[in-house]
């Protein structure tokens, strides 16, 4: 398969596996607080990605972990607890809407502090889906007037957080390979992750009495394997193969499915956000180009 159809293959699974997540998140919180849920998400990934990639740990050059570690902390660990602290007020289809802030933000980030060039067509790329995401935001919050929206900040929070990371990747770790790069994140993350959940009411009988307890580990454990682990690994290796923003242009796609599931779970779609999602893959297809050329 050629490189330009890997893209957008890698492009497409991981739309459907993010897009996926936030429904996860949203059924573990009806068994879990969102700190035990980041937490556990954090602890669950960081077992799986040991399993498969302990061995590549070793092959850690000494000056990348400063990088590896914050590209865990950004694109990880407070990411975790933030998008599950924003879906206990907003819906998990409105969540994944206001996730796809990270291409625009990747620009400003790339241009402003890692002085990664955009041409003229990436930048259009992305005020096209970002006018398709407004639309779906302010669709979203006609259909559901009684959320608070305070609590997007959370989510604008971890998308800044993301673009970092994305670009953190592209410029400072482009030479480890994807497997590496997720597993060095999560050594660095398992054990605050788990001093965390020692203060939450996890290991308490009322929490293993609740009857969703079982059914949210379920889910987190899926949500783990899949939306992290797995997702980090084909992430990182569509960074190393495309442009940052290419590869972040995945949360443009990521609210299609959202909202899918969102759907099958009662929750309503309507005709213009329809339009919307068709306006938003218009976006990133315009947002795919060759890639740039770092000072």
């Amino acid at each position: 398969m050629s490189g330009i159809k890997l893209k957008w293959l890698y492009l497409f699974v991981l739309s459907l596996i993010w897009g996926s997540s936030f429904i996860l998140i949203k059924k573990s919180l009806l068994g879990l607080t969102p700190y035990e849920l980041g937490a556990l998400r954090i602890i669950i990934t960081g077992l799986f990605l040991f399993a498969m990639g302990f061995k590549t740990i070793k092959t850690i050059r000494k000056p990348d972990w400063k990088w590896l570690i914050i590209s865990g902390l950004f694109g990880s660990f407070i990411p975790a607890f933030f998008f599950a602290i924003a879906e206990t007020e907003i819906d998990s289809a409105v969540v994944s809407i206001l996730n796809s802030l990270v291409p625009l933000n990747t620009i400003l980030l790339g241009f402003a502090v890692f002085k990664i060039a955009s041409t003229k067509r990436q930048i259009l790329g992305v005020i096209v889906g970002f006018v398709g995401t407004a639309i779906l935001i302010l669709k979203g919050a006609h259909l559901n007037p009684n959320q608070n929206y305070l609590y997007a900040v959370f989510v604008i929070l971890s998308t800044l957080m993301y673009a970092a990371n994305v670009n953190i990747i592209k410029k400072y770790l482009h030479h480890v390979k994807p497997l590496t790069i997720a597993t060095g994140n999560f050594v660095a993350l398992v054990v605050p992750a788990f001093i965390i959940l020692l203060f939450t009411d996890f290991f308490s009988v009322a929490t293993f009495e609740n009857p969703e307890f079982k059914m949210a580990m379920v889910y987190v454990t899926v949500l783990s394997f899949f939306g992290t682990a797995m997702a980090k690994i084909l992430f990182n290796k569509l960074v190393h193969m495309s442009t940052p923003v290419f590869a972040s242009s995945v949360t443009f796609v990521m609210p299609i499915v959202a909202l899918m599931w969102g759907l099958l779970d009662g929750e309503t779609f309507s005709m213009l956000q329809g339009i919307a999602s068709i306006i938003i893959l218009l976006g990133v297809y315009l947002s795919h180009k060759k890639p740039p050329k770092y000072s």
